[in-house]
């Protein structure tokens, strides 16, 4: 096993450089002087390169590309012409919203998704496996912004269940930052009302987010968990007596999950980074706006760092779901040895 994760980590590294020179390539690829935008309309040919200077942007490509690999290993992600702040410290100030609605998503849809899977498989062709069919299909369809502007309107205009929008409410003080993360910290100092105001606030763009996730997960598990059954092995657990519980819960779902784990990785991934649509609905203070923001602003230095960041948290979680993947089988530590 520990050459196994050995090896997993080496392909990290090696995907990482990949995505450094990726993000220094396109960053300077894009049209636009970002020097000249950060001075002004009104600035003088010497004041631009004055802060063309100061930004190293006279440098090189490759002078430009070492400096950028030498800030990125001494965690120096450069500084945002449009805030005038370090990458970092924005970073650290949006990316933990974003985490904890990703996470708390993503734990929505896989707490779901298996188990309406399971449920669809065990009783396929019943009202059941229909009704979770209708779920799967309206995850695809329905797009996030639409089913977010519903929930709004039905669950926080009409019905006053849950809060329009926002991270907290206005009378509700944050919490000192311990890990930053809000929910968290909240949990750590205490401070229970909070915590109820902060999950009341994350619970409906949450769910918006999940909604497509939690089909594909629902999809993928009912299929996987369709074909294991089928499998001899099963027909002669059910043969020797074994009790349906335990066929399907020890012996069906670990093989059945080895598929579904990789759409959880995949479709963590793609909720890091599609997150703009919901937290724009919601008003939510993520890296999504931030990255836009300075994507319209020819900012490339927040771009390169936010997809630095996204990248390397999509990797992670891919990361493990290959320790999970074995784990489930050791066929796949197996062959990767060969």
């Amino acid at each position: 096993m520990l050459g196994y994760v050995a090896r997993r980590l080496a392909l990290l590294g090696l995907m990482l450089f990949g995505l450094l020179c990726i993000t220094f390539a396109i960053s300077h690829v894009v049209p636009g002087d970002p020097a000249r935008l950060a001075a002004g309309p009104d600035a003088t040919a010497s004041m631009v390169e004055t802060i063309r200077a100061e930004y190293g942007l006279d440098q090189p490509l490759s002078v430009q590309f070492w400096r950028y690999v030498r800030g990125i290993a001494s965690g120096d992600l450069g500084r945002s012409l449009r805030t005038r702040e370090t990458v970092g410290s924005d970073l650290l100030r949006y990316f933990p919203n974003t985490f904890e609605l990703v996470t708390g998503a993503m734990l929505i849809a896989v707490g779901l998704g298996v188990p309406l899977g399971i449920l669809a498989a065990v009783y396929r062709d019943t009202w059941v496996d229909h009704l979770t069919r209708v779920v799967s299909v309206s995850g695809v369809a329905i797009p996030a912004f639409w089913l977010g502007l519903m929930l709004q309107l039905l669950l926080a205009l009409d019905w006053g269940l849950l809060p329009l929008g926002g991270r907290l409410g206005l009378m509700q003080a944050p919490p000192a930052p311990i890990t930053r993360l809000l929910v968290v910290d909240a949990l750590l100092r205490g401070q229970w009302a909070t915590v109820a105001d902060a999950f009341a606030h994350a619970l409906l763009p949450m769910v918006t987010l999940c909604f497509p996730a939690l089909a594909s997960i629902l999809r993928v598990n009912r299929a996987e968990m369709i074909e294991t059954l089928r499998q001899d092995y099963i027909v002669n657990a059910r043969a020797q007596g074994i009790s349906d519980v335990r066929i399907v819960g020890r012996y069906a779902l670990k093989n059945a999950m080895v598929p579904t784990l990789a759409m959880i990785g995949l479709r963590y991934g793609w909720m890091l980074g599609g997150t703009v649509l919901v937290e724009t609905v919601f008003d939510w203070p993520g890296i999504g706006l931030y990255a836009v923001s300075s994507a319209v602003s020819s900012d490339f230095q927040p771009i390169m760092g936010v997809t630095l960041l996204l990248g390397l948290n999509f990797m992670l979680a891919n990361f493990l779901v290959d320790l999970a993947y074995g784990w489930l089988d050791p066929r796949t530590r197996e062959a990767g040895a060969a």
